[in-house]
């Protein structure tokens, strides 16, 4: 008889560290080397079966990009741009292939899950995704790694009620303009208020548009919210509508950086708050569709606490 799967399949991949986005950018390879660290002197560093990535088939990428901005950021690199429309998006000659790995990331992932090869996924990638625009990169990111991934779930397994819900201090706004307008995806962002935090989008009253109107919820917290504010809107108003969808497969934008010492954001979460989320997104996925639950990671960008953070997460996705 086959093995069972490991409790939590992490998707990474040495290529990420060669992303090289320069020496005073928040968005560096010790992000993910200490995530990895973190994780590997992990108290259930056996429960982890670490496989690495393989990249996004060019269909998929076109799923969630337009062709053009696709040709244009290739481009950029191979020409040796050292960034793209503005200096936050930080490149180098290898950027276009690691994004292009990144975004396989949760399809293998998908694979795995949907193979009966994986209990659980979580995709530890650079560069990140949820603020890329279909013709765009905005905030570090260059393709949107949780809508390539929702795309695949729908269009190759069929799942097509997909939630992408999103702890991410910065609301992913490339994942709202991809998914505002559709009928079957759902979008839930708890976001620090878009009058004081990076991209400005993410209010209340941004609820999908057309036929897709009620297809975002968008749950903006206040500068210096911690836990309390947190866990109430996510065991609230969250959780109630991702019940009420009644999703086929969950997809999480984990983000770190609403941390109390990470000062990309003024919001207050303590490190042991992640370990609450990770048990939330692991409950939803059993109660809601039969355990398809994918993570990705999206920011954080203090490296004192970011390890403990995300090992704190995964501590709530093993929780039983």
């Amino acid at each position: 008889m086959p093995a069972s799967p490991s409790p939590l399949t992490i998707i990474s991949d040495a290529r990420f560290l060669d992303h090289d986005t320069g020496s005073n950018h928040p968005e560096i390879p010790a992000r993910l080397q200490g995530i990895i660290t973190a994780l590997e002197q992990s108290e259930f560093s056996s429960l982890l079966d670490f496989q690495p990535s393989r990249p996004a088939d060019r269909q998929w990428l076109l799923a969630a990009h337009d062709k053009g901005w696709l040709f244009r950021f290739e481009e950029a690199v191979l020409s040796g741009k050292t960034f793209i429309d503005h200096v936050d998006n930080q490149i180098c000659y290898d950027s276009y292939e690691i994004a292009v790995l990144a975004a396989g990331a949760g399809l293998k992932a998908i694979d795995l899950l949907e193979q009966g090869q994986a209990e659980q996924g979580l995709c530890l990638v650079r560069p990140p995704g949820h603020h890329a625009e279909r013709v765009r990169p905005f905030g570090f990111c260059f393709l949107n790694n949780c809508v390539v991934a929702a795309r695949y779930w729908q269009q190759q397994y069929g799942r097509q009620r997909v939630v992408v819900f999103d702890f991410d201090a910065h609301h992913g706004n490339g994942i709202q303009s991809a998914l505002e307008r559709e009928v079957d995806t759902l979008y839930v962002s708890i976001h620090e208020h878009p009058s004081f935090s990076y991209p400005g989008t993410g209010y209340v009253d941004e609820s999908g548009l057309g036929e897709g109107r009620g297809s975002i919820l968008n749950v903006p917290l206040a500068p210096g919210a911690g836990d309390e504010q947190l866990l109430k809107m996510l065991y609230g108003p969250v959780a109630e509508k991702i019940a009420a969808w009644r999703p086929d497969a969950l997809i999480v934008a984990a983000g770190f950086d609403g941390h109390r010492a990470d000062e990309m954001s003024g919001l207050c979460y303590s490190t042991g708050v992640y370990e609450q989320l990770g048990r939330c997104v692991r409950t939803w996925s059993h109660r809601h569709c039969d355990g398809r639950l994918l993570s990705l990671l999206e920011g954080g960008y203090e490296l004192r606490v970011l390890g403990e953070s995300v090992a704190a997460f995964v501590r709530g996705l093993l929780a039983r």
